[in-house]
């Protein structure tokens, strides 16, 4: 929460044209192959949309705010499959 207040602050203060929210998950899932990966992608989507709903709580008009869920892809860590990495499990903002 106070990360994500920092951001929305900080667009107020630098010339921000747009606000990228990526969301991404470890590679470990409930449900092994293209299910799971399908499932983290959903996940990656909902973690990065809760993030722009904070946003929006405080004070980013929502059309400057772009979501993207990457799923699996682009770990922060690398791992072996199936396997549970908190750090991957992120948000990322970008401020353009």
């Amino acid at each position: 929460r106070e990360i994500v207040a920092e951001a929305a602050q900080a667009s107020t203060h630098v010339q921000t044209t747009r606000i990228e929210v990526n969301g991404y998950t470890d590679n470990s899932a409930a449900h092994p192959g293209p299910r799971g990966e399908k499932y983290n992608m959903g996940l990656s989507m909902r973690r990065a949309d809760s993030v722009k709903a904070e946003l929006i709580r405080d004070g980013v008009p929502a059309n400057a705010i772009d979501i993207h869920g990457y799923g699996e892809a682009h770990p922060l860590v690398p791992t072996g499959p199936d396997t549970r990495e908190p750090q991957n499990r992120r948000v990322e903002i970008i401020l353009h």
